[in-house]
């Protein structure tokens, strides 16, 4: 802490003292003054002058008090003379009177004549003072702070437009550090250089080497971009300005390009410092000719941010962090060396960093002893740490619901389907006839499966309606991750997509709308084969498409890149795949009629069907769960998280 700070937080400075002192004052004043007005009010009966009279004229007044506002005094009561009973409230027949005086010549000659003891009294000087001066200059006083305060308000509004919105984050605000990001080793390992470069710059400049001026953080949603940078501020021990690109862009023109330069204005004041940028992409859209206010005052913040950046003038001292989901909106100028020079990409975690990302959100909740976070991290491909993260808080939402006091196995599976298929709607009641079509269908996508061998495993079937439009799903969960496919085993996988059709047409002689999502998803992976990955000998090698957000939400949107006449023979070698796969699932549904009866009258029963009772009732060994990942191999696509196999 430096002097700064023990002055200011000190226990009473010098100013607030005596403004203290100044409120205690008014305070005892008012007191004062309200202690004689109540007591005046609650021991003496107001009258009027004409009563005041009339016991005047009975002889009843003992003696008064004149001032010149009020006569005040006491009054003896006369059951003789007078015409009103007394007052109820009174135990004698004597009580003190308060009046309005009136403009009255002779009121001292008839006071003589009756014989009453006459005294005078000064004005009250608290009243007159607090009356007539304090409290109107008060209230004069309250109503120019008032309108002055909103001024000044109004003011700083108004000139306050190029001011930057960034936030300062200390170290104890953040609570994250790098002990607390897992899954993401490689970008740890590049942001750990920065911070270190930071703490010790002298081991750097030792070998000539300087740290790069902007870090790009690049990944899908949920990976743990925003929490990296946080960990970042919580291990960096220097100023931290926090910002998002949504910020520094208005209706008026030239204000995000003002709070950019006030920004670096105030990061060089402190250099050594970072500065964080979330959502980039809003300030950072590639150039062009555009008609509007609105991109002409994005493209100024841009222009200022590439100047701050890299400029004539030398930007010492702060490193700019900066995070999105979509790189391929960013203008090229921004993504050169010199300006962000470094691109980190963080992607979804493999199966030990999805372990470490459980372990890491398990700390707080209690797990029961036959929890298995390994077998959840494998049974999870293609899960960002905030899929995981959703997943172990709804598991803890359902072990309350049952009144546990730890969180089992089956509630974070159960969790898991739900964040995969959504959750259960059993109160949506299906006829007898439609649930029969539903199981027959989720049956044939599952034995399908099970006679395919690249298939991945099935995990379970359940006629139960899930999310919005599921009636059913068959979930299979694959036993490793799958950085790279095979010709068969996309073949086998579109196979088993088609097979819940297929069975639907075997046992009822005719098919349902409920294979709209397997048909589109057959047709985008067979549509993938020819166009993208070469595996078609009519269509040949070349790549006919391209892939619209490798980040998106989108992954299987194609943008076509070929002719019109091989447009046709891709839609041709498409249909020849998707054809030939349904009829491969239909044989072998066919040739296991007997276990398609079999297992969809054991899930009409039950409802759903669990991995082992699945492989028991087919007379098949059930696939083991590996304990560990073999695979080591790399490439650019990753599958994406599993969906059911089938949404009926």
């Amino acid at each position: 802490m430096n002097g700064r700070d023990s002055q200011s937080k000190g226990p009473n400075p010098p100013g607030n003292q005596w403004r203290y002192v100044f409120v205690y004052v008014i305070l005892v004043m008012f007191m004062l003054w309200f202690w004689q007005e109540a007591i005046t009010r609650v021991s003496v009966r107001t009258m009027a002058y004409s009563e005041f009279k009339e016991h005047l004229a009975r002889g009843e007044v003992l003696e008064v008090n004149v001032s010149p506002d009020f006569i005040q005094g006491k009054i003896r009561y006369n059951a003789a003379t007078a015409t009103n009973a007394p007052p109820a409230k009174l135990k004698d027949k004597s009580f003190m009177f308060r009046a309005v005086r009136v403009e009255d010549p002779k009121l001292v000659e008839e006071l003589q004549a009756a014989k009453v003891k006459i005294t005078g009294t000064r004005p009250n000087v608290i009243s007159q003072v607090l009356l007539a001066w304090i409290l109107p200059i008060a209230i004069i006083l309250l109503i120019w702070s008032f309108i002055s305060r909103r001024l000044a308000g109004a003011s700083q509004s108004v000139f306050g437009f190029g001011k930057s919105k960034a936030r300062l984050i200390a170290e104890r605000e953040s609570g994250v550090t790098f002990k607390d990001v897992a899954g993401c080793d490689e970008a740890k390992f590049e942001l750990q250089e920065v911070v270190d470069f930071l703490k010790n710059p002298d081991k750097y400049k030792s070998l000539g080497a300087k740290i790069p001026k902007g870090v790009l953080l690049v990944g899908p949603p949920g990976t743990g971009k925003t929490l990296l940078a946080r960990a970042v501020a919580g291990e960096a021990r220097v100023p931290f300005f926090s910002i998002s690109g949504s910020d520094f862009v208005e209706m008026f023109v030239g204000v995000g390009a003002a709070r950019v330069r006030d920004m670096f204005q105030q990061a060089k004041a402190q250099a050594p410092c970072i500065i964080f940028i979330d959502e980039l992409d809003a300030i950072g859209r590639q150039r062009g000719v555009h008609v509007g206010a609105v991109n002409d005052e994005r493209e100024q913040t841009l222009n200022q941010l590439l100047v701050e950046l890299d400029g004539f003038t030398a930007n010492v001292g702060v490193i700019v962090l900066a995070a999105t989901n979509r790189p391929e909106v960013l203008d090229r100028a921004l993504l050169r060396p010199g300006r962000f020079d470094r691109q980190v990409v963080v992607d979804a975690p493999d199966v030990d960093g999805r372990e470490a990302i459980l372990k890491v959100h398990a700390r707080n909740k209690p797990l029961d002893d036959n929890v298995d976070l390994r077998r959840i991290a494998q049974a999870t491909p293609g899960f960002s740490g905030a899929d995981l993260a959703n997943a172990l808080n709804e598991a803890a939402l359902l072990a309350a619901r049952r009144n546990s006091k730890r969180v089992q196995q089956g509630d974070i599976e159960e969790a898991v389907e739900k964040v995969i298929a959504g959750p259960e709607r059993k109160s949506r009641k299906l006829l007898e006839e439609k649930k029969r079509r539903v199981a027959y269908h989720e049956v044939g996508h599952a034995l399908v499966a099970a006679y395919s061998r690249y298939a991945d495993p099935v995990h379970k079937i359940s006629v139960v309606p899930r999310g919005h439009a599921a009636l059913g799903y068959t979930l299979q969960l694959p036993t490793e991750d799958q950085f790279l496919m095979t010709r068969a085993e996309i073949l086998d996988r579109i196979r088993g997509i088609l097979g819940g059709r297929a069975a639907e047409e075997i046992v009822f002689q005719d098919v349902s709308t409920g294979a709209e999502n397997d048909l589109d998803r057959a047709t985008s992976m067979a549509r993938q084969m020819v166009c993208m990955f070469g595996m078609s000998d009519t269509v040949g090698l070349a790549h006919y498409g391209q892939k619209l957000n490798p980040f998106g939400l989108q992954q299987d949107a194609l943008q076509r890149d070929c002719s019109e006449v091989t447009a046709r023979e891709i839609d041709t070698e498409v249909k020849k795949i998707l054809d030939r796969s349904y009829t491969e699932a239909k044989e072998v549904l066919s040739v296991h009629r007997d276990q398609l009866e079999r297992v969809t009258s054991e899930l009409l029963r039950g409802e759903t069907l669990d991995r082992a009772t699945f492989y028991r009732l087919l007379g098949k060994e059930e696939p083991p769960i590996p304990r560990a990942i073999s695979t080591q191999e790399t490439a650019p696509d990753r599958e994406p998280a599993p969906a059911p196999a089938g949404k009926h």
